[in-house]
């Protein structure tokens, strides 16, 4: 799917837009993003550092780990968007802070190896016990 799309922190404070290809969408159960997150799993859209930029605000940035960079809205809270050295060309967005967030789907799961058991959730995609970059 090829489009323009929108989407920002719960408070409004953070907006940013998509473009491009939004195919490359990820249920991530690591168990870093459950704690950054307060959620059993963070889905996550990949895409192009290119096709990605934000709108409104600066978000904060908190990096865990060091590799790892996670752009959060100052004022709610909301965690937006991370990049990773092992990834620099690309950023990676959640799903959930799209404004509409039906407009794409998971296609895989990925850091399965720190699952919460008892979660299921789109059994009937692959899965990667890490994540292959």
């Amino acid at each position: 799917m090829s489009e323009f799309v929108e989407g920002g922190c719960h408070c409004g404070a953070i907006r940013y837009h998509l473009a491009g290809d939004l195919n490359d969408v990820a249920h991530c159960h690591c168990s870093i993003c459950r704690r950054v997150s307060g959620g059993l799993v963070v889905t996550w859209i990949t895409l192009p550092r290119r096709d990605f930029s934000w709108l409104k605000g600066r978000p904060r940035l908190y990096v865990a780990p060091a590799s790892c960079s996670r752009f959060f809205c100052g004022d709610c809270g909301a965690h937006v968007a991370l990049s990773t050295e092992h990834s620099p060309q690309s950023i990676d967005v959640t799903v959930a802070t799209l404004d509409q967030p039906e407009r794409v789907q998971a296609n895989r799961h990925i850091w399965t190896s720190s699952r919460v058991a008892w979660l299921h959730l789109d059994e009937q995609l692959p899965e990667e016990a890490e994540e292959a970059l």
